[in-house]
């Protein structure tokens, strides 16, 4: 269990118990706690140990051991197959590169006899399902998605009490202890709106939908309406299900048409396009990994004079002479999480204020990873790829830095919302213009 935390409404998980079934074994599951991954912070660990915490009460209930290991799964997961004679092992599904090395490590260190499957429980259509190539936007992959959901979007059978014991039980977990061998940033704590686990998610799921579904259609681009779902931490480290929310929100579809549908696009096309992108590209984090006429005109224009150079620091300390992209920092410094509409502009913004595409890239995926607690997510880097390369989508009208890239400006968000009822919320202040530091 890696990608996707979670007992209920999880593939990976009921495959590993359907083959325990069949061949009359115990059934564990485990994970693998190394001491840092990435930008993780301290915030993102906290809500991750939350989860797995659940995960082991619930297990127990159902006679399925759960072990915490501690370090790489290639260095303690053949080992634990060996000492308990384990007859198969089965792990879920991540498109991200040092997972997706995880998994291969595993599988040459396992014995011969011992087979490994691998499930992706994150996605409705199976990744390798939903297309055999890279695709060029949402556009190219809809038809594809829609076309299978009637085979893959199904109810999800129960995990149920396992009926045949282990010999060997897992050993008791100290969760405190746990926290103190990660070798993190503690200075980016948890945030208080949004509590780990999948009893949390579920809470989450329902508030959505019987307070801000029916708002999410037509006032989901306005960040001073509560129209967002706020689910994508819970997606993130797979305490609940995309396929369980989905399920849940089309029964409301004859009430909110627009909403439902809009939703569909976002949690299921474009979640999947983004996995996509990151399976069939393994330079999704760099400039090397757009298309060819994003490099081109990004190179062309990467002399271009800018008005406005910022530090990574000033940036992360939301300096800069825009109240708007400093109150949207603020946010997520503070909360977590940054409204979807934002994101686009803080990235592109961070593209306009550094010295090339390629800095602006790091710093974009960098303060992501480090505050957002979906961030070191598929969905992240193409949202930062989309933003600062144009991946997904057209070239637009040439302009100065951003060349044929999609631009977005401080006057079309004006045009869009109350930029100042924003900027109020979260206290951005307009700092006059220091120069690079």
């Amino acid at each position: 269990m890696s990608r996707d935390v979670r007992v209920q409404d999880n593939w990976a998980m009921l495959f590993a118990q359907k083959l325990a079934l069949k061949n009359k074994v115990g059934l564990h599951v485990c994970f693998c706690l190394v001491p840092k991954f990435l930008d993780a912070t301290i915030r993102h660990f906290k809500f991750l140990l939350g989860g797995l915490s659940e995960v082991q009460t619930e297990l127990k209930t159902l006679d399925i051991q759960f072990h915490l290991l501690f370090g790489e799964a290639a260095s303690v997961l053949p080992n634990f197959v060996k000492q308990h004679s384990i007859g198969a092992v089965v792990c879920d599904f991540s498109p991200l590169r040092i997972p997706k090395s995880w998994v291969e490590s595993v599988q040459k260190g396992l014995p011969s006899d011992v087979p490994l499957c691998q499930v992706d429980a994150h996605n409705i259509v199976p990744v390798w399902e939903a297309s055999n190539k890279l695709e060029y936007a949402a556009r190219t992959i809809r038809g594809k998605i829609t076309k299978q959901l009637p085979e893959y979007l199904t109810q999800f059978p129960p995990v149920i009490k396992h009926p045949f014991p282990v010999k060997v039980k897992a050993e008791p977990i100290d969760w405190d202890e746990a926290e103190k061998s990660l070798q993190v940033d503690r200075s980016v704590d948890e945030v208080k709106w949004a509590k780990p686990g999948t009893r949390a998610g579920l809470e989450m799921l329902q508030s959505f939908i019987s307070k801000r579904l029916r708002l999410f259609g037509s006032k989901r681009n306005d960040p001073t309406i509560d129209a967002l779902s706020k689910l994508s931490p819970w997606f993130h480290f797979g305490h609940l299900s995309v396929q369980r929310s989905i399920l849940e929100v089309k029964q409301h579809r004859s009430k909110f048409p627009e909403s439902v549908d809009a939703f569909v696009e976002e949690a299921v096309v474009r979640r999947e396009l983004s996995d996509n992108f990151c399976f069939h590209n393994p330079q999704y984090d760099s400039i090397k990994g757009t298309n060819d006429w994003a490099k081109k005109t990004l190179n062309d224009h990467k002399k271009d004079k800018r008005s406005y150079l910022y530090t990574r620091t000033q940036l992360e300390e939301a300096l800069t002479h825009d109240d708007l992209w400093n109150s949207a920092q603020i946010q997520l410094v503070k909360e977590g999480k940054m409204h979807g509409f934002l994101r686009m502009y803080w990235a592109k913004k961070i593209l306009e204020w550094t010295e090339s595409p390629e800095v602006a890239l790091a710093d974009a995926i960098y303060l992501n990873d480090r505050y957002n607690l979906d961030g070191r997510d598929p969905n992240g880097y193409v949202g930062c790829m989309w933003s600062i390369c144009g991946i997904h989508d057209q070239g637009w009208a040439e302009r100065p830095i951003f060349g044929k890239i999609r631009c977005m400006t401080y006057d079309g968000c004006k045009r869009k919302f109350d930029v100042a009822a924003f900027v109020a919320r979260y206290g951005g202040k307009k700092h006059k213009y220091q120069g690079k530091k």
